[in-house]
C-alpha cells in the first residue's frame, strides 16, 4: 500500500468522468450507493464489474477530492449508504463536520480494503471505521510501535467468526488470493465477522460496529481481480451494503 501507488492527476480526472449510474436514476426498492475511490490505484474495469453484478443496487461513483462535496446534507439525500474504496488523506474541517454528522444521523458506511490507511492525521476517522493501518511508526503509552505492513499475492484461509450475522449469512470458511495487512490496529469493542491465522495479516479481517445511528462494516478483502472474482467476497460485500443501508433505529 505504498504512497507511490496513488493516482496521478490524470487518473483522478479520468475516474471522475466515470459515473456508473447517477443517483437520479434510482429505482424504487433498490439501494442507492455512493461509491468513493481515489488516492490508490486499482483494477478499474474488474472492480466496476463487481458492482454491475449487483442488480439491486444503484451506484454513483465519485472520486476524491470531489467526493467530499457529497457529504453535504443536500447531496446526502441522494444515497442510502457510502462504500469507501479510497485512500485519501486531505479533508477540510467542513467536510469532516458533514461526514460525521451524516453518519451520526444514520447514513450507513461500508469501508473496504485500503481505505483503512486513509486520513492518517484525522483520529476520528479511525474511530469511525473501527481501525487503522499505520503508514509510519507511532507511539502508544510512550512505546513506539512499528508501521503496518502489506504483502501482495498471498493465498490464505478466511474463517467466518459469526456465521449468523446478516453480513456473513450463507458464507462458510473459504480460501482467497489477496493482499494481506499486518500490524494494523482494531478498535476495542468492534464485533469481528471474519478472522484469519495467516501470519502476514492481522487476526481480524472484517468487523462491524455503530457510529451514532450508522451501521459500519469494515471488509479488508478486495485488492485485485482475483479477489473480486471470489464469490465469497462478492457476497460479503453485497450483504454488507444491504445491512448498512438501513439506520439502527429502523431495525
Amino acid at each position: 500500500m505504498p504512497r507511490f501507488c496513488r493516482f496521478k492527476w490524470f487518473g483522478l480526472f479520468l475516474a471522475n468522468c466515470l459515473i456508473w449510474v447517477g443517483a437520479q436514476a434510482a429505482t424504487p426498492g433498490k439501494i442507492r450507493v455512493l461509491l468513493i475511490t481515489g488516492g490508490h490505484d486499482y483494477e478499474t474495469e474488474p472492480f466496476r464489474q463487481v458492482f454491475a453484478s449487483f442488480t439491486n443496487l444503484v451506484v454513483q461513483h465519485v472520486t476524491q477530492p470531489k467526493a467530499q462535496e457529497y457529504f453535504r446534507p443536500e447531496a446526502a439525500r441522494a444515497y442510502d449508504v457510502i462504500v469507501l474504496y479510497d485512500m485519501w488523506q486531505d479533508i477540510s474541517p467542513e467536510a469532516k463536520t458533514h461526514f460525521t454528522r451524516l453518519l451520526r444521523e444514520g447514513k450507513g458506511l461500508v469501508a473496504t480494503h485500503h481505505c483503512l490507511a486513509g486520513y492518517q492525521d484525522w483520529d476520528e476517522y479511525a474511530r469511525i471505521i473501527g481501525g487503522k493501518y499505520h503508514e509510519k511508526k507511532y507511539v502508544v503509552n510512550g512505546v513506539e510501535q512499528p508501521a503496518s505492513t502489506y504483502q501482495h499475492d498471498v493465498d490464505f484461509r478466511v474463517h467466518v467468526e459469526d456465521p449468523a450475522h446478516p453480513v456473513t449469512q450463507g458464507v462458510k470458511d473459504f480460501d482467497i488470493h489477496d493482499e494481506t495487512y499486518g500490524g494494523f490496529t482494531v478498535a476495542p469493542g468492534v464485533k469481528p465477522l471474519l478472522t484469519t491465522t495467516e501470519p502476514t495479516n492481522g487476526k481480524t479481517l472484517s468487523w462491524t460496529h455503530s457510529y451514532g445511528k450508522a451501521r459500519v462494516v469494515y471488509l479488508q478483502l478486495g485488492h485485485d481481480h482475483v479477489a473480486y472474482e471470489n464469490p465469497n467476497y462478492r457476497r460479503l460485500l453485497l450483504q454488507a451494503i444491504q445491512w448498512a443501508a438501513v439506520p439502527e433505529t429502523e431495525h
